[in-house]
């Protein structure tokens, strides 16, 4: 039999990224952690951790991460379906996912709210860019996620979601003072842009694409989607922001786009682990229906 006690340290370690902060989110010690995780690669008879910063599993460990989170979701069903098994009122069961900030910031937190009102979980909401989310799955960290990447990683299925339109915009004081002769390579490589962090490409492949070639941005990094709109308004640089969260600032005119008509479409994807589970079905039921109805037809 598995150890299921070493398996969620594992797991812990996983999402939290550290032998630290996994304890605490166990309520045990660091080194009760290290223990348990030391005796289960014992077991398996390789190791399960990168021990880097943050934390990395092993092949081996990322199969044992998402065994244990399925278990969980499996264990879950299983105690509503048959509730004489458990004397008490089944457990909200933890449910990791990645999205992007974006997604997050303008369609997906409706539909994440509107599932975790109406089924036991605990929703564990990991946010990166969506051309990491995926890795977020490879590592074991989580169990589905909304990503730019349509390949499925391993044990998983991959569904589209459609495409989030974004405008490069930035204010009309900002685009005077730096774009007042166009916009070309040469006027970008010296007008301060906005990206989320080291991750986001997005402005990058948009300067490309319009330029034909690569072009070195200087940038300020904000990692907020709804601080992203506010700081490109106040005229701190310039940033490619999702369509339907900068409607009222282009209509108003706080925002206007560098080149009219450039749109950049990002295609996003639902990648969710292949477990028969009842929990992710209606997980990916809920996120489906609200991307049709908010991006742009796959």
């Amino acid at each position: 039999m598995l150890d299921y006690a070493a398996l969620s340290a594992l797991a812990a370690v996983m999402r939290e990224g550290s032998f630290e902060r996994a304890a605490r989110a166990l309520h045990v010690t660091p080194s009760a952690i290290s223990q348990r995780i030391r005796l289960l690669e014992e077991r398996v008879g390789c190791a399960l951790v990168i021990r880097e910063q943050p934390c990395r599993a092993t092949e081996t460990g990322r199969r044992l991460c998402q065994h244990v989170d399925q278990v969980r979701l499996l264990e879950q069903e299983l105690h509503t379906a048959l509730p004489a098994l458990s004397a008490d009122a089944p457990a909200r069961v933890p449910l990791p996912i990645a999205v992007n900030a974006d997604s997050l910031a303008t369609w997906a937190a409706t539909a994440l709210a509107s599932f975790a009102a109406d089924n036991p979980v605990l929703l564990e909401v990991l946010v990166d860019d969506q051309d990491h989310t995926s890795e977020r799955l490879r590592s074991g960290a989580v169990l589905a996620a909304v990503t730019a990447s349509a390949r499925p990683a391993a044990g998983c299925n991959s569904r589209p979601l459609g495409a989030m339109r974004y405008r490069a915009t930035a204010s009309p004081a900002f685009i005077q003072r730096y774009f007042a002769d166009g916009v070309g390579a040469g006027t970008l490589a010296l007008a301060p842009s906005l990206v989320f962090n080291t991750k986001d490409e997005l402005q990058a492949s948009w300067a490309r694409r319009l330029c034909h070639r690569h072009v070195e941005l200087p940038r300020h990094t904000l990692p907020s989607s709804h601080a992203f709109v506010s700081a490109a308004a106040a005229g701190m640089g310039w940033g490619l922001h999702p369509e339907s969260m900068i409607a009222r600032q282009l209509s108003e005119g706080s925002l206007v786009e560098l080149v009219p008509d450039t749109p950049l479409d990002v295609a996003l994807y639902w990648q969710h682990a292949r477990a028969a589970s009842g929990l992710l079905d209606r997980l990916t039921g809920a996120v489906l229906s609200a991307a049709r109805e908010a991006l742009l037809a796959p």
